[in-house]
């Protein structure tokens, strides 16, 4: 890898720390390609990416940066879980982690907050932004329901008088 590679390496990880809304660092070593796709594959899913980096490139990505202390944990061959959606990667690399003890969770970042495994697993357990968007839409929407359902349920009941009523008159 020359000079310009390497620099562009940089950028990118730097970037990916910056923009992501969480960044699991995991240890992968013992994996074979096909689980790796599959960790991939999972991390897609869950709308998020995966990225092996070298290690010193990554600590110079994270110099003079609030997420330096991340450095720390990348030792050995280390990959990189990140989403923009603050759960995702923590929920599938943690799902991934738990079917496939290769996958060592070493910590993480999220936002400039510093995670440590124990961090990593509370974020994974939280619900993820699209549950949370369907809760709130569904306490919103409940409201409008019962309204609806408490405007309705007098016509209904008129309508079924008056048939009970038509019947006894038919009857007698």
């Amino acid at each position: 890898m020359d000079r310009a590679q390497k620099e562009k390496v940089v950028e990118e990880i730097g970037q990916i720390f910056e923009s992501s809304g969480v960044v699991v660092v995991a240890r992968y070593a013992g994996l074979t390609v096909a689980e790796m796709q599959d960790l991939r594959g999972r991390m897609r899913e869950a709308g998020g990416s995966v990225r092996v980096a070298k290690n010193s490139l990554a600590k110079i990505a994270l110099a003079d940066t609030p997420n330096e202390a991340v450095s720390g944990f990348l030792t050995g061959m280390t990959v990189l879980a990140f989403s923009e959606d603050p759960v995702a990667a923590a929920k599938a690399a943690e799902g991934f982690a738990k079917d496939n003890k290769k996958l060592e969770i070493l910590g993480g970042a999220m936002g400039e907050t510093i995670l440590d495994r124990a961090g990593v697993k509370a974020v994974s357990e939280m619900p993820s932004r699209d549950e949370l968007i369907a809760t709130v839409v569904g306490c919103i929407g409940a409201p409008a329901a019962n309204i609806a359902g408490a405007i309705g349920a007098p016509a209904s009941n008129v309508a079924s008088i008056l048939s009970t009523i038509e019947e006894r008159a038919e009857a007698a």
